[in-house]
């Protein structure tokens, strides 16, 4: 298609909606006109409370104030995913975002402490680890980063919907028009198969040249119009159900998301300063939507606020997710279930990528061809990551975490848990999201201890490397007693004091 590219029409809001119109129109500026429709009578899923650090990122290209945010959205900080029950039920781990231990030599940090537990060394790889004890220790500051000992990456936890009401704000500011009103269907170019046109079901007709669709999981443009397929995860990660529910907030903010394993699934706890938000994540195969509701509802460490709201889904990828003059960004584009809270990176990745690839002159098949090899990849690299914590699980109470022990996994997981296993060596796919440190916590949190360890490690004498690691333990822990709660960071920061209920 050889034809400029002028105008760029968002379909749907929500947090895709906004990030994809709030990106679009910051990078572009005045170059090409940006329309947004929307309904606000479609409800949006609203459940994405959590985000890995990139977001700060995103956040920083468009300008935002990070106390201003962390108002506007009712935000707290996130530096870890604490797991309860993944391994094995009463026992738990974590998945921080920092990495543990220091740059020793050649060898990565973990080959020090193998050896070390090999001469008898009794800690965890999290002892060195700077987030994981502030999380521990309910404590948050932040640091220069100029001293690789004391960086510790976070990201937020927020309320996604005021998230969305936010960057539709600046982006309004911005100049990005918002279209009021419910899509009846998309018009074709009979001649190119293109998109044309969004009917609208007033009788208006929004002409565009490249169509973004965030319409959610009814994929109203890339599936309804063009039928481009759906890639289907079922197989791997059979959970196809969620409910969530939000409820009191407690009077201490943990600063990380809580994911606690139960018989057909997982349950999160999200921490906001105006409440918790919570939720079910299950399969249908092996518990019925009434047990769900009942464990979802008996697990709550504080009340609820309102009823459970249901939400089905398929695990999965929209096969093309460039297709014609289609992008999808957000769930139109795949699902993949929030255990890595991946879903909000998704849609900044999608839209980072588009900009990359941006069709200035016109849309080429090299341009599609290579946002689709990249987004199929990011996609196959956090599925992998959600699938190691499901199979290398040691529980044995029910049919879905046996089933899921003994399946067959994708080639590149099988290969990446077999060079583990051996030697403790990790390697970093291009496109995965993840760094070594974040494989290496969930591998040795879901117990796959390697069998050796890099012989570079040796390079110290027993002493030396006891003290070593000693001191790099030290070092981790000082910081911890000058640091403020959690609360009294995000009130000092923001100036909100937030109320709380008593736990329990």
């Amino acid at each position: 298609m050889n034809k400029s590219i002028k105008k760029i029409v968002i379909a749907g809001g929500g947090t895709a909606g906004w990030m994809s119109a709030a990106l679009l129109t910051k990078v572009l500026k005045q170059r090409v006109d940006i329309e947004l429709v929307e309904s606000e009578e479609i409800g949006i899923i609203g459940v994405g409370e959590a985000t890995i650090p990139p977001i700060q990122t995103f956040n920083s290209v468009l300008g935002v104030d990070e106390a201003e945010f962390l108002r506007e959205t009712k935000a707290t900080i996130k530096m870890a995913i604490r797991f309860d029950n993944w391994k094995q039920q009463g026992h738990s781990y974590y998945h921080t975002f920092g990495a543990p231990g220091a740059t020793i030599g050649f060898s990565a940090f973990q080959h020090h402490w193998l050896r070390a537990r090999q001469q008898g060394l009794n800690t965890t790889i999290w002892d060195y680890d700077l987030n994981y004890l502030c999380c521990e220790a309910g404590v948050f500051g932040k640091f220069d980063g100029k001293d690789p000992m004391y960086q510790m990456p976070y990201a937020y936890h927020f309320d996604s919907a005021l998230y969305g009401r936010y960057l539709r704000k600046r982006s309004e500011q911005a100049g990005v028009v918002r279209t009021e009103g419910k899509i009846r269907a998309a018009h074709l170019n009979p001649d190119t198969g293109f998109v044309q046109s969004l009917l609208m079901e007033d009788g208006r007709e929004i002409h565009g040249d490249l169509f973004v669709d965030c319409s959610g999981m009814r994929g109203l443009l890339i599936q309804g119009a063009l039928h481009t397929g759906y890639e289907d995860w079922n197989h791997w990660l059979p959970c196809d159900r969620a409910l969530a529910v939000p409820s009191e907030r407690f009077e201490k903010t943990l600063p990380y998301t809580r994911s606690i394993a139960h018989k057909a699934g997982w349950q999160w706890r999200i921490p906001l300063t105006h409440r918790n938000g919570n939720g079910l994540v299950y399969s249908s195969q092996y518990v019925s939507d009434d047990e769900a509701t009942n464990t979802l509802l008996d697990n709550l460490d504080s009340a609820a606020l309102a009823d459970p709201k249901p939400i089905k889904f398929r695990t999965g990828r929209t096969l093309q997710q460039w297709n014609k003059n289609v992008i999808a960004v957000g769930l139109s584009s795949g699902f993949l279930e929030p255990l890595e809270s991946t879903s909000i990176h998704l849609i900044q990745s999608a839209v980072v990528r588009l900009l990359k690839n941006f069709p200035n002159s016109g849309i080429s098949q090299a341009q599609v061809d290579e946002y689709n090899r990249e987004s199929k990849l990011e996609y196959e690299t956090v599925r992998d990551f959600i699938i190691l914590h499901y199979h290398a699980n040691e529980r044995d109470d029910s049919d879905f975490w046996r089933n899921l022990r003994t399946m067959d996994i994708p080639d590149r997981l099988a290969h990446k848990l077999a060079l583990f296993r051996e030697t403790g060596t990790l390697f970093n796919d291009h496109g995965d999201i993840f760094l070594d440190s974040s494989w290496l916590q969930v591998m040795l949190g879901q117990g796959i201890m390697p069998r050796d360890y890099h012989p570079s490690a040796d390079i110290l004498d027993a002493a030396q490397l006891q003290s070593m690691l000693a001191r790099i333990a030290a070092a981790k822990r000082q910081p911890l007693t000058q640091l403020p709660t959690h609360d009294a960071f995000l009130q000092h920061y923001t100036g909100v004091v937030s109320a709380g209920v008593h736990r329990g």
